[in-house]
């Protein structure tokens, strides 16, 4: 199976033909925080405009050129008009899981980074976090397809409809994750 964080690239897969006709699942929407380490004295309460206090060094986020999270993260920062004086600041993550950890670690003072990693089991003690707004950036739908390739498609099948659950479905809200309505069985 393949899981991505934006629509795109299993489209992309489904129209090359690579992937099991009707397997291409929407399975939840991502969001985005500002994540400080628990020791940080920013005040998140302010959201994106807490990013131009001057104690800031270094800014994370994703890298906009291919992570969804990190296109996210600049559309919300243009939107809040803070962009343009904070990009000198960024450190880029490949993807969102390396620029949580370039704030968790030290190597940046604050970070735009999912939700789901705030939340997680790893972090959600280690830090303190503000959610942007969804309406401040665009969609990070996600979805996931079984690829043709794949020597056990009986299981990834199996797998998708366990995805597909109520159960599953419930985890990924508890995790951070918005759910498209439909997503799962009534």
């Amino acid at each position: 199976m393949f899981f991505s964080a934006n629509l795109d690239y299993p489209k992309k897969l489904e129209a090359a033909g690579l992937t099991e006709a009707g397997t291409f699942y929407q399975y939840a929407t991502g969001k985005i925080v500002i994540w400080v380490p628990k020791d940080s004295k920013l005040d998140l309460s302010t959201g994106l405009q807490s990013l131009l206090h001057p104690a800031i060094g270094k800014i994370a986020i994703a890298n906009p050129l291919h992570a969804p999270y990190g296109q996210a993260a600049v559309a919300a920062m243009k939107k809040g008009n803070v962009y343009d004086k904070v990009a000198g600041k960024f450190v880029l993550g490949e993807n969102i899981s390396q620029t949580a950890s370039f704030v968790d670690t030290g190597a940046a003072d604050v970070g735009i980074i999912a939700l789901s990693l705030a939340l997680s089991p790893n972090m959600k003690d280690r830090g303190r976090y503000f959610e942007i707004p969804s309406t401040e950036y665009p969609p990070i739908e996600q979805a996931c397809v079984v690829l043709k390739s794949s020597t056990q498609k009986d299981t990834a099948k199996a797998f998708l409809n366990f995805i597909k659950t109520s159960t599953v479905t419930e985890l990924f809200r508890a995790a951070g994750f918005a759910v498209p309505s439909g997503s799962a069985p009534q």
